[in-house]
């Protein structure tokens, strides 16, 4: 064998190895970047919606955060005032949903079911029961809306999708 065929052979497998070694390199780095299953899973949280009755309201863990669901009751105000902006249908029911956070300075609000509205004990803060802040109360925004799909006919919520009746509320912000 002459020294320029073995310097071109020597030339070819050292390109070759760096080639198998970067595109190696690619593929540890893409799996890295990947959330881990235990994140990606974290992300959705099912919820049967099926058992509240008029006026109740169930909080959850969605991400870390606590969220309020409300069957709004027949006789509340705020049910019609924010149908389509902050609130939505499930038959004939009104229901409405929100991080549980005040957007003052991220306390959690309990909710007032005889006076129907969300109060924060830190700084006073209030909402309707609709998730919107009170003038004149510490809070500047209303509660956010976490993306939500009804499915299963009505009977649950899942969090973290987007669905029909999250993309039709004007208000979600």
């Amino acid at each position: 064998m002459s020294d320029n065929q073995r310097r071109d052979f020597i030339g070819m497998a050292l390109g070759g190895g760096a080639a198998v070694g970067a595109v190696a390199s690619l593929i540890a780095m893409k799996k890295t970047w990947d959330p881990l299953p235990s994140v990606v899973s974290a992300g959705f949280t099912t919820v049967d919606i099926s058992s509240l009755k008029d006026g109740e309201l169930m909080t959850v863990e969605w991400r870390k955060k606590p969220v309020y669901i409300l069957k709004m009751a027949k006789d509340d105000a705020d049910a019609e005032k924010y149908l389509g902006k902050r609130n939505f249908k499930i038959g004939d029911s009104i229901y409405t949903v929100g991080v549980q956070v005040c957007t003052h300075l991220g306390c959690i609000p309990g909710y007032d079911g005889e006076k129907r509205e969300f109060v924060c004990a830190c700084h006073g803060g209030k909402f309707n029961s609709s998730g919107v802040n009170e003038p004149g109360t510490p809070p500047p925004i209303p509660m956010t809306i976490p993306p939500f799909k009804v499915i299963d006919g009505g009977k649950k919520l899942l969090l973290g999708e987007a669905g029909e009746e999250y993309n039709q509320l004007s208000e979600k912000e």
